[in-house]
């Protein structure tokens, strides 16, 4: 009896060009995948399992995307934030395999979170626990539901899950008094940080004098903790200079922050992304940590989309493909502290994206309803979650319907008959 050996691979990613920042890969390279982890990357390597032809694309680690929101109530009354989106609706079709989503629950509901939506979920979902017990919507503007010790207790109860602090919304219009003080909200997410070892995410609309931007990340924020929403309009990330804004040049307290160690992340949302900020600053070598959505159901439909289209602005604002790559796998890895994604080494889990580069002209729109017209556009051919394709719309990984096999032209028999 001849003993029959299991193929080398289960799955086989034949033909395409690799882009794996993590280990410097830039090239032509087959991947193969076995027991759902990458078990190898190079060229020439031999067939087995169900092969892929990819030629022509772009094969990545599964992208990351940092701020999204996918908690779609807070806790089972149902009250709160409920735009939120599913996961595995817009994940996967943009190549995204981990979802990060950013301060919806606060403590008090991230159980109902864990077992109604991040079980569930084929995408992987990690989380920022909101500083406000409640977590978000109204609450967030009642420094008495700012809770570091509570925050920091779950995160010591979901080390896998929890990856940060979020600190969002807090007081941007009314009169400052002695509850409501300036900076409630962003020390007390850094105390619950300090408390767990954990990096917080601030999202923040500055008052000045007594809350000003520069105060902000240079006087509150710690190295590794993460700016959201870096281009939004509200930010004085560029001087000014000249009548009709000219000549505008990134501000000395960006660098001096970028200098300590605080990251810089896109964030684009609903009304967070404006050309008029982020171009010059792509143009002055000062580009954001990571690039994310703020995807909800506030933004999916509006200037946002998806991951890879607001990866694709950067494209067209001139942004390398590979710095465009590892703005979303490595970088964002990096920030929340989990250096095992978003990369393609040996033994790591086999999260894939397979990328269409179109490189054509193309146009975009920002928050405040303005146009760029640029270049690239990428698009995603399929995405592997776990050694699993969980996303491939042209069918890459299917025969030919006259050559499909026998199963494919079986009728399956009538219930009961």
């Amino acid at each position: 009896m001849t003993r029959q050996t299991a193929p080398q691979f289960d799955l086989l990613l034949k033909g395409g060009h690799v882009i794996d920042p993590a280990n410097g890969v830039d090239g032509p390279a087959d991947v193969g995948i076995k027991d759902k982890k990458i078990a190898a990357v190079g060229t020439g390597l031999a067939v087995s399992g169900t092969v892929v032809d990819v030629s022509g694309l772009y094969v990545t680690p599964g992208l990351i995307d940092i701020h999204v929101h996918v908690y779609p109530v807070i806790g089972p009354e149902g009250v709160g934030f409920q735009a939120s989106v599913i996961p595995d609706a817009h994940s996967f079709r943009a190549g995204v395999t981990t979802f990060v989503d950013a301060g919806t629950s606060g403590p008090t509901h991230f159980a109902d979170f864990k077992t109604r939506y991040i079980d569930k979920a084929r995408t992987r979902v990690l989380a920022f626990v909101n500083i406000a017990r409640d977590g978000m919507g109204d609450v967030e503007q009642d420094p008495s539901q700012f809770d570091p010790k509570a925050v920091a207790r779950t995160a010591r109860d979901y080390p896998d899950l929890v990856v940060g602090v979020k600190t969002a919304h807090y007081w941007t219009r009314n009169p400052w008094d002695a509850v409501h003080t300036p900076w409630a909200s962003v020390d007390s997410a850094v105390e619950a940080g300090d408390l767990c070892g954990k990096p917080v995410m601030v999202d923040f609309w500055p008052r000045p004098p007594e809350r000003p931007y520069p105060d902000l990340i240079l006087q509150h924020m710690r190295p590794g903790d993460i700016h959201t929403h870096v281009f939004a309009q509200q930010f004085p990330i560029l001087t000014e200079e000249g009548p009709n804004r000219q000549n505008p040049r990134v501000a000395d307290h960006m660098w001096a922050a970028r200098e300590r160690g605080v990251l810089f992340d896109l964030g684009h949302g609903g009304g967070s992304f404006w050309f008029r900020n982020a171009v010059p600053a792509l143009q002055q070598g000062f580009p954001p940590d990571s690039i994310s959505t703020d995807l909800h159901m506030g933004s999916v439909n509006a200037a946002v989309l998806n991951t890879l289209h607001t990866a694709s602005k950067c494209l067209a604002m001139g942004m390398p493909l590979q710095e465009v790559i590892y703005r979303t796998t490595v970088t964002p890895a990096k920030a929340i502290r989990r250096p095992e994604l978003g990369t393609l080494s040996v033994g790591s889990e086999a999260d894939v994206a397979v990328l269409r580069h179109i490189e054509g002209p193309q146009s975009y729109i920002d928050c405040g309803r303005a146009r760029l017209d640029g270049r690239g556009k990428l698009e995603c051919a399929m995405t592997v979650r776990a050694g699993n394709i969980v996303w491939d719309p042209a069918g890459l990984s299917m025969p030919l319907w006259v050559e499909a096999p026998e199963r494919y032209w079986r009728v399956p028999a009538l219930q009961g008959v």
